[in-house]
């Protein structure tokens, strides 16, 4: 990892105040911003989205599927962990701790805003921060490109109806054609233009070219994401100064789903007598969320200053030191792990 990588989690902290100190003094601008829309969409938020996004999607080969095949015990886990449990505990999660146990301490108004938030942050597979959780396991790498390109097939048809399921069962009323929208938005056609401008670096150049591509456009992808945080909180600012426990609360859920997930991943890879250099990858996949989708969709289907966005936000404030820890848990537990029982 960089030093901007390893030092994220500071950086989101510095955009938190920057954000709300900037709302707090020119509300007008952000006012501003937050107007310049197109079918609901935010369009100066909409190209942030794109140049955080295409840059990780530049990263993933999708003939590498063709090879799921030699790791299929690993790659059965992770799926069903991603589509099958993973969005559906944190559904449960959202309705038992913000729709019930922390619902005094919350605003009203946005109780089903903040579970929302929180099932799209759970719907889909992170697609680029596993690379470096699972190189930090000494992870299969072969496993986590056809894991990762195969996550991404799916979520392009899978996303927007299991969305739509969860936030109907959470109460919530589905803008389809803006979940629709920003699926083509922010999936597919990142998707097709990172493939066409991979092809087209890998024929000019091969692996090196697309290498430094990839490490051109890595920073500008990081400050992407911090500019978004930086407009998010500046329209989330008053409601944060308000309810300085809000970010604390909505972190619960996403904490234990995370060690929830990542541990029955793991676990169920061993059970299955699969590879710790798989499991451990595996594990950080099943647990990890696109939180850059994530605060798109949010922001998409209910603003820039939902409780829907700021739930999205907080997964990213926890996302490198929590996965951090389950990498040291993984590793930690080798040999464990590779004592099986027979």
């Amino acid at each position: 990892m960089t030093i901007f990588e390893r030092y994220f989690t500071l950086w989101v902290f510095a955009c938190i105040v920057v954000g709300i100190s900037l709302g707090h003094f020119a509300p007008g601008v952000f006012q501003t911003i937050g107007a310049v829309e197109i079918a609901k969409v935010n369009l100066p938020v909409a190209v942030l989205v794109w140049l955080m996004i295409i840059p990780m999607l530049l990263k993933i080969d999708f003939s590498s599927i063709s090879k799921v095949g030699q790791h299929w015990r690993g790659i059965s886990v992770t799926l069903f962990i991603n589509w099958a449990v993973k969005p559906f505990s944190m559904t449960l999660l959202g309705w038992l701790f913000i729709g019930y146990l922390f619902r005094p301490y919350l605003p009203e108004a946005q109780i089903e805003s903040y579970i929302a938030g929180l099932i799209l942050l759970a719907a889909a597979p992170c697609t680029a921060m596993v690379f470096v959780w699972s190189e930090l396991t000494k992870g299969e790498p072969h496993f986590t490109l056809s894991q990762v390109a195969l996550n991404d097939v799916i979520m392009i048809f899978a996303f927007a109806p299991l969305v739509g399921l969860l936030l109907g069962l959470s109460a919530v009323i589905v803008p389809w054609d803006t979940l629709v929208l920003s699926v083509g938005l922010y999936i597919v056609i990142p998707v097709i233009l990172s493939q066409i401008v991979r092809r087209a670096m890998l024929r000019a150049g091969g692996q090196k070219a697309l290498d430094r591509l990839l490490q051109a456009l890595g920073p500008l992808s990081l400050t992407a994401l911090l500019a978004t945080l930086i407009l998010l909180f500046g329209f989330q600012g008053e409601q944060i100064i308000a309810q300085p426990l809000v970010i604390a609360i909505l972190a619960v859920p996403i904490l234990i789903q995370v060690y929830f997930n990542s541990g029955l991943a793991y676990w169920l890879n061993r059970v299955a007598g699969e590879k710790h250099c798989v499991a451990g990858p595996s594990a950080l996949i099943g647990a990890s969320n696109f939180f850059e989708l994530a605060v798109a969709a949010a922001i998409s289907l209910f603003g820039l200053n939902s409780g829907a966005a700021l739930a999205t936000v907080v997964g990213v404030l926890i996302e490198v030191p929590v996965m951090l820890s389950v990498v040291w848990i993984v590793n930690r537990t080798q040999p464990w792990y590779e004592r099986r029982a027979g």
